[in-house]
């Protein structure tokens, strides 16, 4: 069995299909924030992680921007709606 000063847990992600595995110590980054000082997983997890993270992102905001047909069909029959009131119905007290 290894020791464990030279073997670190990855937690993997099941989000994006990483499975948890032992790593060596050294293939973790620098992590300053954490107790230990090391991060969660090793850095190939964690570059296939975040590269997953930013995929997402760009999918979440090509999604939004793109106008889907319905809601282009809803504009326009919103905007086909909308009429003046001829002026015989204002009232010829209220200001224009």
């Amino acid at each position: 069995m290894p020791d464990d000063a030279t073997v670190r847990r990855c937690i993997g992600s099941a989000r994006f299909g990483i499975e948890p595995h032992d790593a060596p110590v050294e293939d973790f980054p620098k992590q300053p924030s954490q107790k230990d000082g090391l991060g969660r997983m090793c850095k190939d997890h964690w570059n296939a992680y975040t590269a997953g993270l930013a995929r997402d992102a760009k999918a979440r905001k090509a999604a939004e921007a793109a106008p889907t047909v319905e809601a282009e069909a809803a504009l326009v029959s919103a905007k086909r709606e909308r009429r003046p009131k001829p002026k015989a119905e204002i009232a010829e007290g209220d200001p224009v």
